[in-house]
C-alpha cells in the first residue's frame, strides 16, 4: 500500500511490517489542524487495513511530539457556524476513537513536548516511551477552553484522580510524573529513545497479528461491562480462539517446540 499521499504526515514501512508514522508539521509543532485530522484520520484507516502492517510506531518530526491544537485552526472555528464548529470537534474525536481502536499495536515514540490533542495522541497509544526532558500539559482550561474530545482516552489513560490534577490547573509537568501517573509507559534518555522503540516492537512482533486485534477488542470489552457480562463474552472468545489457525499453529508450535510463523526472529 502507498503511504506517500499525505501533506502533514510522513510514513514508512519496514520489512517486518513495522509502520512508523511522523506528525510532520515541525515548523508547527506538529500542532492539529483540519488537514492533520484528515491524514491521519486515512492513514489509520489505511494501516488498519493493510495485513502488511503488524506495529504501528507515532512520533513527531522536529523537537516536538505534538504541541496540540492549532491557534489558527482554532480561529478559523470561531467564525464558522455551530454545526460547521461541532462537525470540526467531531472529526477529531472520531480520529481518536479509530486510533484507540486500531486493530494493531500502537506505540508512541514521544520525541518531546506534547501539550492538549498531543496528550490525548499519547493516551490511545498502547506502550508510550518518552525522552526525558520532555515537558506536558493538559493546557485547554489556560485557554478557556475543555480538554473534551480527549477526555475519554486521557481519563482512562490515568485515571480521575490525576485528571483532575492535571486538567484543572492546566499546569506543565515533567516526564518523571507523566510517568508516574501512567501517561508515559517508560522514560529513557533522549539518545536512548530508538533503541527503547525497537525492543518494544520486537516484543510485539512474537506475538500472532490476529491474536492482538481481538485482545485489544477484549480489553476494551471488559474495561466497559460488568463481570457477569465479561465472563459470557470471555468464554466466548477462548473458544473462538482455539478454533483460530492461529491458535491451532501457536498450540502445535509450542508442543513441537518450534517457532510459529508469525514470529520475527
Amino acid at each position: 500500500m502507498v503511504y506517500d499521499r499525505y501533506e502533514t504526515l510522513r510514513i514508512d514501512v519496514d520489512a517486518r511490517g513495522v509502520a512508523t508514522v511522523i506528525l510532520n508539521r515541525p515548523d508547527k509543532h506538529n500542532s492539529i489542524n483540519a488537514a492533520l485530522i484528515s491524514d491521519l484520520t486515512d492513514a489509520t484507516t489505511a494501516l488498519a487495513e493493510d495485513r502488511a502492517v503488524r506495529v504501528v510506531v507515532l512520533t513527531g518530526a522536529g523537537k516536538s511530539f505534538c504541541a496540540g491544537g492549532d491557534f489558527n485552526w482554532f480561529a478559523s472555528n470561531v467564525q464558522k457556524s455551530r454545526t460547521e464548529r461541532v462537525e470540526q470537534s467531531a472529526s477529531l474525536a472520531r480520529l481518536l476513537r479509530r486510533l484507540d481502536t486500531l486493530p494493531k499495536p500502537l506505540i508512541g515514540r514521544i520525541n518531546g513536548p506534547a501539550y492538549g490533542g498531543g496528550v490525548g495522541l499519547m493516551s490511545v497509544c498502547d506502550y508510550t516511551l518518552g525522552a526525558e526532558g520532555a515537558r506536558f500539559g493538559l493546557t485547554e482550561v489556560r485557554l478557556g477552553l475543555l480538554p473534551a474530545n480527549i477526555s475519554p482516552y486521557v481519563v482512562a489513560r490515568i485515571g480521575a484522580a490525576a485528571s483532575r490534577e492535571t486538567m484543572l490547573s492546566g499546569a506543565f509537568f515533567d516526564t518523571a510524573r507523566a510517568e508516574r501517573i501512567g501517561l508515559l509507559t517508560e522514560v529513557v534518555a533522549p539518545g536512548a529513545l530508538d533503541e527503547a522503540v525497537e525492543r518494544i516492537v520486537d516484543a510485539h512482533l512474537q506475538a500472532a497479528p490476529g491474536a492482538v486485534a481481538d485482545t485489544k477488542r477484549l480489553i476494551a470489552y471488559v474495561a466497559g461491562h460488568d463481570l457477569d457480562d465479561s465472563m459470557i463474552y470471555t468464554a466466548d472468545r477462548l473458544a473462538d480462539a482455539w478454533e483460530t489457525e492461529e491458535g491451532i499453529e501457536g498450540i502445535d508450535s509450542f508442543l513441537s517446540k518450534s517457532a510459529p510463523s508469525w514470529r520475527v526472529k
